[in-house]
């Protein structure tokens, strides 16, 4: 029993760490990126390449890696990506080129990928049905830990050391979680061990991926559509052979024969899609319409992550007890009401009814995602749970390219190819008006997405009184 507890801390304790590593990475980054961008002369496009390569390579690689966790053992698969994040992280410290950083990102989005989709499916594999929701939203907090710390850290690093100390701090917070994981984890998992891996689908999935998200990203230029018709072919494809495989990298029954996986994924998808970009747009309103400082709006921007934090492990405990999907529909209310309140956003608006509205949508965000995240990980067989646990990293991650897809949209339609200056003030609040409307709508679709996955728990896993 005592060994059953220790593995269940020490995963735990690896999970939540890893959970910490990539947002605060991430977020760590977006604030170096001026000062980067003045050291190795790069232009906008080439540093929004230095986040976007990061997304692409993760997301293209995540079911991939997580069918590999479930035949290869997740404990293994999970330390090579820990290793290959820790060995991008110091090549990108000592690049001197914006190509060489952006390949490092490239090589950090896989080795993030090999994290992403075991990370969660361990803790899914030691924890029992009844205890899983509060173990996941303790990974879940770790997260909007990483996303709320940071910004201000970043800053920190980057002004008192330069920001190649932001990839070396990512690589002492690496070593912890690769000496935890070899020390302190005995115990492998690998289900669906002895079955062939799905070479030819990984790749058909990763080449179609690729091509599919970059030629959205460049559109409409024709070398967009060029890109975009051979990886909607590809997909096309990729569905077929695995409809035919026995053992293919991606099971299409888990969408056929079970809604509660299809529709928490599609509510999951739609979740991203609506409030990813939040904190871009509010960033922009708070430095450019009411004339505030980077380190003001961090501190403003930081309601949202810190009431996420605060609640994700609260959520999630509460989602051993309550059907997922009535919290998890509750917390999209929560974000129509929030995204809706944001669409009346006015230079005249107060700071008091932006950080009451961001800590809204915290809210709404948190009691969402841990009962979702809760409801897809016990919606699946224990072999699947490396495919699952990939599976929903993706939707996370198209769904945050997408956000920010819409808001580019907008920008066209309203602002034209211009910079936010006084003049076109007016132009980007009714951007951002629009953007928040659509989002809005998104999260509204996504209650229904949400109430339509049907009931999770089986009598037998709900917890005696």
């Amino acid at each position: 029993m005592e060994n059953n507890k220790s593995l269940k801390r020490n995963a735990l304790l690896v999970t939540a760490l890893s959970s910490f590593l990539t947002p605060f990475m991430g977020s760590s980054v977006i604030v170096s990126l001026p000062t980067i961008g003045r050291e190795l002369s790069m232009d906008a496009i080439s540093l929004s390449w230095i986040s976007t390569a990061f997304l692409l390579s993760a997301a293209a690689c995540l079911v991939p890696f997580g069918r590999a966790s479930d035949i290869y053992g997740r404990k293994k698969i999970f330390i090579l990506g820990v290793i290959l994040d820790n060995v991008s992280s110091i090549l990108g410290a000592a690049a001197q080129s914006g190509s060489f950083l952006i390949f490092c990102r490239v090589l950090q989005g896989i080795g993030g990928a090999m994290i992403f989709g075991t990370g969660i499916s361990i803790v899914t594999a030691v924890y029992p049905a009844k205890d899983r929701g509060k173990a996941l939203g303790i990974v879940l907090t770790a997260t909007y830990v990483g996303l709320t710390l940071g910004p201000f850290i970043g800053g920190f690093l980057t002004d008192h050391f330069g920001w190649r100390s932001i990839f070396l701090s990512n690589v002492l917070i690496g070593l912890v979680i690769l000496i935890t994981a070899l020390w302190k984890i005995k115990e492998e998992w690998a289900e669906a061990r002895g079955e062939t891996f799905d070479f030819v689908g990984s790749i058909v999935y990763v080449l179609s991926f690729v091509l599919t998200m970059y030629g959205l990203s460049l559109l409409p230029t024709m070398v967009g559509f060029m890109l975009l018709l051979p990886g909607i072919a590809g997909f096309v494809f990729f569905v077929l052979w695995i409809s035919k495989t026995k053992n293919p990298v991606m099971e299409i029954h888990l969408f056929r024969n079970n809604r509660p996986f299809l529709f928490s994924n599609i509510a999951a998808l739609i979740n991203y899609s609506a409030t990813f970009a939040i904190t871009f747009l509010i960033s922009l309103y708070l430095q450019y319409i009411m004339k505030l400082s980077a380190q003001q709006t961090g501190l403003i921007l930081v309601a949202q992550p810190l009431v996420m934090a605060g609640c994700a492990a609260i959520t999630g405990r509460l989602s051993d007890r309550i059907e997922p999907r009535i919290l998890a529909s509750a917390g999209m209310v929560s974000l129509v009401i929030g995204l809706f309140f944001f669409a009346f956003l006015n230079s005249e608006s107060t700071l008091r009814y932006i950080i009451l509205n961001l800590a809204l949508l915290g809210f709404g965000f948190a009691l969402f995602i841990s009962p979702n995240t809760n409801a897809i990980m016990s919606s699946v067989e224990k072999r699947f749970y490396g495919v699952a646990s990939g599976i929903m990293g993706t939707m996370r991650l198209i769904g945050q390219t997408f956000s920010m897809g819409i808001v580019m949209l907008m920008f066209v339609l309203y602002m034209g190819r211009n910079r936010i200056t006084s003049e076109y003030h007016p132009h980007f609040l009714q951007s951002m008006k629009a953007s928040f409307l659509v989002f809005a709508l998104l999260c509204f679709i996504g209650i229904f997405a949400s109430l339509a996955r049907g009931k999770i728990r089986k009598d037998e896993d709900q917890p005696s009184e």
